[in-house]
């Protein structure tokens, strides 16, 4: 896997977990453990490819 390829998956996982936090969000009474986990996912991709890219 090349590096621009794995930047884009990344980014494709980091924009379904925006998605999925959306939903959660939006839901009548929203799990705060899963949105807590949603992020913390999210900072972990957004790390890494920041790690990548710099």
């Amino acid at each position: 896997m090349s590096v621009q390829s794995h930047i884009e998956a990344l980014t494709a996982k980091h924009a379904a977990l925006e998605q999925e936090l959306h939903l959660e969000t939006r839901r009548p009474a929203p799990n705060d453990s899963v949105v807590a986990d949603i992020k913390r996912r999210k900072l972990e991709i957004k790390d890494e490819i920041n790690r990548i890219t710099h």
